[in-house]
């Protein structure tokens, strides 16, 4: 009976697909809770041990209210104008060919290997007063360079790549007979569009847009060398905390922090499970 036992074990046992999963899993476990979930940990830990009114009267700071509202205002504007034109270009780079195609895919790559400093000097020096685009713009009454829009600009650099590559893979899955099809059924373009491509990429593009945004909330090297760093006017959390440091007004750094941890995955949350409710209702209707 017990050899019996045996060997049904034996033959229900299915094999791994993955060989070497229980190691694989413990090395990414370890290596999550070492440089995710225990820094993140101390800041709770050490944001917890303020008090509560201590807590409230750091994060409801009037500068540091207006700090938040810039960085999750400017990125989540950032991150709209990079999911409208992200997906625009992406769209152009895998249904068209045109001379430059390669160049063109290749320098959508380019704000992840640049330097957040060299592009802050670089977006500052072309939108300044006197710089190549804002010398253009300063007779309309436009300033961008030392303003929230600088801001946004800078942001918009930064975040594309995200959107471009979250895309463009799954732009490159969708076969051209789906239009033709749609078009032979008398489908206007804007229908193939509305109702045909954009609802497969939809979970894309909302994965594209909550990686941009989060890479907008805490951006510093390419923003303060464009942003002016005006407190109340263009001054990011990110920076606030960075002068909360240098003043050694750590409870007041780490308040801002927390606000800042709590906001973001709050956001996510909600786009992670805008995205999933997204991706069921495409899968239902298809």
């Amino acid at each position: 009976m017990r050899e019996h036992g045996h060997k049904s074990r034996r033959r229900f046992r299915q094999p791994s697909v993955l060989p070497g999963f229980g190691l694989a899993l413990g090395v990414t476990l370890f290596w999550l809770v070492l440089i995710i979930l225990i820094p993140l940990s101390g800041l709770i830990w050490r944001s917890s041990s303020l008090g509560w009114s201590q807590f409230m009267t750091l994060a409801l700071d009037t500068r540091t209210l207006n700090a938040l509202k810039i960085s999750f205002g400017t990125a989540f504007v950032a991150a709209i104008v990079n999911l409208v034109f992200g997906v625009i270009l992406a769209w152009v780079l895998v249904r068209y060919r045109f001379p430059g195609k390669r160049v063109i895919d290749a320098m959508v790559d380019l704000p992840f290997a640049l330097p957040t400093a060299v592009a802050g000097i670089a977006l500052a020096t072309l939108y300044a007063p006197n710089g190549w685009i804002g010398s253009l713009l300063a007779p309309l009454g436009i300033k961008i360079a030392f303003t929230p829009a600088g801001i946004v600009v800078a942001l918009i650099f930064v975040g594309l790549p995200f959107v471009v590559r979250t895309v463009q893979p799954i732009m490159e899955e969708i076969d051209k007979e789906v239009e033709e099809a749609a078009a032979t059924l008398g489908a206007s373009r804007f229908q193939t569009i509305s109702r045909v491509l954009l609802p497969g990429l939809l979970p894309a593009g909302l994965t594209g847009f909550a990686l941009a945004f989060a890479r907008g909330v805490g951006e510093y090297g390419s923003v303060i060398f464009i942003a002016g760093n005006l407190p109340y006017v263009s001054e990011i959390a990110p920076l606030l905390i960075v002068i909360r440091l240098e003043e050694f007004n750590y409870p007041a750094a780490t308040a801002i922090a927390a606000v800042m941890l709590i906001i973001s995955f709050a956001m996510l949350l909600i786009i992670n499970s805008i995205q999933a409710w997204s991706r069921r209702r495409y899968v239902y209707v298809a």
